[in-house]
C-alpha cells in the first residue's frame, strides 16, 4: 500500500510542477495580459491543487490535511480576486504587451 501511495504522490506532484511549468510559457509567449493572466491562473491553481493532492496522503494528522486544504482554497480565493483585478486595469488601459 505504501508503495502504491508513494507512486500517487510523486505523480500529482510532477504533474502540478508540469502544470507550474506550462503557466509560466503561457506568461512568458502570449501576446496580451488577458490571455496571460488566463493561462497563469488556470494553470497555477490546478498546479497547486495536484501538489496538495500528491501531499495529503504523506500527512500524519487529519489537522495538516486540513491545513493544506485550507491554503489551497486560501490561494484560489486570492488568485481569482487579483486576476480580477488586474484584468480590470488591463482593459481600462487597453491592449499593453
Amino acid at each position: 500500500m505504501t508503495l502504491a501511495l508513494n507512486i500517487f504522490s510523486v505523480l500529482a506532484i510532477v504533474a502540478g510542477a508540469i502544470f507550474f511549468l506550462a503557466g509560466t510559457v503561457g506568461l512568458l509567449r502570449f501576446p496580451d495580459a488577458l490571455t496571460r493572466l488566463h493561462a497563469l491562473t488556470k494553470a497555477d491553481n490546478l498546479g497547486l491543487g495536484l501538489v496538495v493532492l500528491g501531499l495529503l496522503p504523506r500527512v500524519d494528522w487529519p489537522l495538516g490535511a486540513l491545513k493544506l486544504v485550507v491554503v489551497w482554497l486560501l490561494v484560489l480565493v486570492a488568485a481569482a480576486t487579483v486576476s480580477q483585478l488586474i484584468a480590470r486595469v488591463a482593459q481600462r488601459t487597453g491592449p499593453a504587451s
